[in-house]
């Protein structure tokens, strides 16, 4: 999911993609994943706010990954993001469950908010 925020990211704001091998290289622990998420979190979010204010959605940039490269849509993309990363954590909360694990939150932003709001 990380990977694929910041792939994403790279892409639409017209940067070369970051390097997978350096990343993998600076270790895959817990605590550096999270670092990764926190830094790609802030960057998504720096890219898709003005996009989305300025009423860009439907503007294009070019996927230079894709050979050819092909032209896609910032919203397309943002939407992509958000729905991929629902995708596998929905997958991971059904291994859990499977494996067991019991009280696991429902695994959406409103669920997560209400929990952070009890703490």
């Amino acid at each position: 999911m990380i990977r694929n925020m910041e792939v994403w990211t790279d892409l639409m704001a017209g940067r070369p993609v970051r390097d997978d091998a350096r990343l993998r290289a600076q270790g895959q622990t817990v605590d550096g994943l999270l670092r990764r998420l926190d830094i790609v979190a802030v960057e998504l979010a720096e890219v898709s706010r003005p996009i989305a204010s300025e009423n860009r959605l439907d503007d294009c940039f070019v996927d230079q990954l894709d050979n050819p490269p092909t032209s896609k849509t910032y919203g397309g993309a943002i939407v992509h993001v958000i729905t991929h990363s629902m995708h596998h954590r929905a997958q991971l909360l059904y291994m859990l469950r499977k494996l067991g694990v019991r009280d696991l939150i429902e695994g959406d932003m409103l669920s997560w908010e209400a929990q952070l709001k009890r703490k």
